[in-house]
């Protein structure tokens, strides 16, 4: 008995229209980042008094909480023992032990870091620090948010606000970074397509939401890789899981910032504009 079934012509001609693999370029890599469900932050001015007090550095916000609780905190002579009170850091006076508080100015500092520097405020081999290269940026301690092997470059971003950074850190908010990887071997469609795809790795599965030949995709050692994961050095595993070697890593976008007029080994500041998009997503 003959199928009934007939032969879908959309479907084909969709298959025709469709560039083969080795035609696509990295356009969706240097489109600008738009995160895909954001609102703007209502800011009236208020901070909960928990958070300035860790601002402040008195405590963290739970121990902050715990401190309030006790009756040890005083907004303008008067005790506060609610959970959730909030202040005006302009004009309210907020004292702690006898002690006039100030909180701590948030700082948002973006390095473009060189190779052969470990990603920690300190190494127990002696080793070079990232830190050592933004020591005059600020008075303020500032931490770099997530990190980069010691032989990747690019940007890196520093700050002292941890709701900035713990956002940043959660792949659900969709903040992308992309990476320039240059092999010693050419890279096939079909390991691009794996990437895409998802790879096995020790610690699970990694996945790339863009994979692709930099440029018009002759050079086939030049990829374009652009992830939302932060796991530690997961671009380089992921191509040492395909058996390629790196001569190269460069991180030249992270959660839309770019390295624009930004030389290797240097670092900036994130304008007003930068910082209120990284606030966004909440």
């Amino acid at each position: 008995m003959a199928s009934s079934s007939k032969p879908n012509p959309r479907s084909n001609n969709q298959k025709a229209k469709r560039k083969p693999l080795e035609k696509r370029t990295s356009s969706k890599l240097t489109k600008p980042y738009v995160p895909p469900k954001t609102k703007i932050r209502e800011d009236d001015g208020l901070m909960r008094l928990n958070r300035y007090l860790a601002h402040a550095g008195i405590a963290s916000r739970r121990e902050a909480d715990k401190l309030i609780e006790l009756g040890l905190v005083t907004v303008n002579g008067k005790t506060i023992k609610e959970l959730g009170a909030k202040v005006d850091p302009k004009v309210d006076v907020v004292k702690y032990d006898d002690r006039t508080l100030k909180p701590e100015v948030s700082r948002y500092v973006l390095l473009n870091k060189p190779k052969d520097y470990v990603t920690s405020s300190e190494d127990p081999m002696e080793r070079r620090t990232v830190t050592m290269l933004i020591l005059s940026a600020c008075k303020e301690r500032i931490y770099p948010v997530g990190k980069l092997d010691r032989n990747s470059t690019g940007l890196l971003l520093f700050t002292n606000d941890g709701d900035v950074a713990k956002r940043l850190l959660q792949p659900r908010f969709g903040f992308p970074k992309i990476y320039h990887v240059e092999t010693v071997d050419k890279v096939t469609t079909a390991q691009l397509a794996q990437m895409r795809e998802g790879i096995k790795l020790e610690d699970g599965y990694a996945k790339a939401e863009e994979a692709e030949y930099v440029g018009d995709g002759k050079d086939q050692h030049s990829i374009g890789v652009r992830i939302n994961s932060d796991k530690s050095a997961l671009v380089r595993r992921m191509f040492e899981q395909l058996g390629h070697k790196i001569k190269k890593l460069d991180r030249v976008m992270y959660a839309g910032l770019t390295k624009k007029d930004l030389p290797r080994g240097r670092y900036r500041h994130l304008t007003e504009q930068e910082v209120a998009f990284l606030k966004m997503i909440r």
